[in-house]
C-alpha cells in the first residue's frame, strides 16, 4: 500500500488532501516506446538519443513496442515546458535527497507495475504516466494529485495490440492522445498564448473516453450528478460537513 495525501472525498467534485510540501519532480514511469511531445520516449528515440534521463536504450527499438522492463523517466518543470532530468541531476540539483528520490522512485515503479496489471484484467494496457510526490509534514513521502486518470496515463486496447503491432498500425487507444494531436496540428500549444477551442465532437469523444474508462477501471458505472441543487451549494454543504468530521 502506497500511503497518498488523501483525507477524505466529501464531493464528486472535492478531494480533502493533507498539506505537503511537493518535490519539483515529475516521476514518468513508462513501459512502451511511444508518444508525440517532444519528450516523449520515441520522439527523443527516433532522434538518435540512447540514453535518456538515465535509461541506456538499445538500437533497433520501433514505435509502440514493448520495453523489455519498465522505465523512469522523470522531468522537472520549466518556465512554460516539462524538462527532462536524470536520477544525478535531481540530486545534484538539490530538487530531492538520494534516499528521497529512492524512495519515491521506488514507489513510483510500484504503482506502476500494480496499475498495469489491474489495466490488463480489464482488458487495457496501461502505457505510460506520470506520479508525483509530497513530504508532510511527519517528514513521510506522500503521493500526491491524480493517479492512473487519462489525464496523466496513456491506455491502450489489450486484444488488438499485438496483432496491430505486428502490422504496423497504430494501438487503439482510448485516451487523449487524438486532441493532443488535433491541437499540435493546428496551433503551438507551448508557445501560443491563445489557443484555439476544440471541435465540439472531439470534446464529446473526449468525455466519452474518460468517462468509458472510469467505468472499465473501477468496475462501477459513472453517475451523473442531480442538477436540482446548484453545484457551489451542494460542494460547500459536503465540504463543510468534511471538514467537520476531521476536526
Amino acid at each position: 500500500m502506497i500511503p497518498s495525501a488523501v483525507l477524505s472525498v466529501p464531493d464528486k467534485n472535492v478531494t480533502i488532501a493533507k498539506k505537503c510540501s511537493v518535490f519539483p519532480v515529475e516521476f514518468v514511469v513508462r513501459g512502451f516506446v511511444t508518444g508525440s511531445t517532444e519528450t516523449s520516449l520515441w520522439t527523443v528515440y527516433k532522434n538518435g538519443v540512447r540514453n535518456y534521463c538515465g535509461n541506456v536504450l538499445p538500437n533497433g527499438l520501433v514505435k509502440n513496442q514493448k520495453l523489455t522492463a519498465n522505465i523512469l523517466t522523470p522531468t522537472t518543470k520549466a518556465e512554460d515546458h516539462d524538462v527532462p532530468v536524470t536520477p544525478d541531476e535531481i540530486i545534484e540539483r538539490g530538487l530531492m535527497t538520494q534516499d528521497e528520490f529512492d524512495e519515491a522512485r521506488e514507489k513510483a515503479l510500484s504503482l506502476f507495475e500494480y496499475g498495469q496489471r489491474v489495466a490488463l484484467e480489464r482488458g487495457l494496457i496501461l502505457v505510460d504516466t506520470k506520479y508525483e510526490f509530497g513530504k508532510s509534514s511527519d517528514g513521510s513521502i506522500l503521493l500526491i494529485d491524480e493517479v492512473h486518470t487519462p489525464d496523466s496515463s496513456r491506455y491502450w486496447i489489450s486484444n488488438s495490440y499485438e496483432e496491430r503491432f505486428q502490422n504496423g498500425l497504430e494501438p487503439e487507444n482510448i485516451d487523449k492522445e487524438f486532441l493532443r494531436l488535433w491541437f499540435r496540428e493546428n496551433c503551438n500549444p507551448y508557445e501560443d498564448k491563445v489557443l484555439p477551442d476544440a471541435p465540439e465532437e472531439l470534446v464529446c469523444e473526449l468525455a466519452w473516453r474518460y468517462i468509458f474508462l472510469y467505468e472499465t477501471i473501477t468496475k462501477s458505472r459513472f453517475e451523473m450528478q442531480p442538477m436540482g441543487e446548484p453545484i457551489h451549494d451542494r460542494i460547500s454543504r459536503n465540504v463543510s460537513s468534511a471538514l467537520s468530521s476531521l476536526q
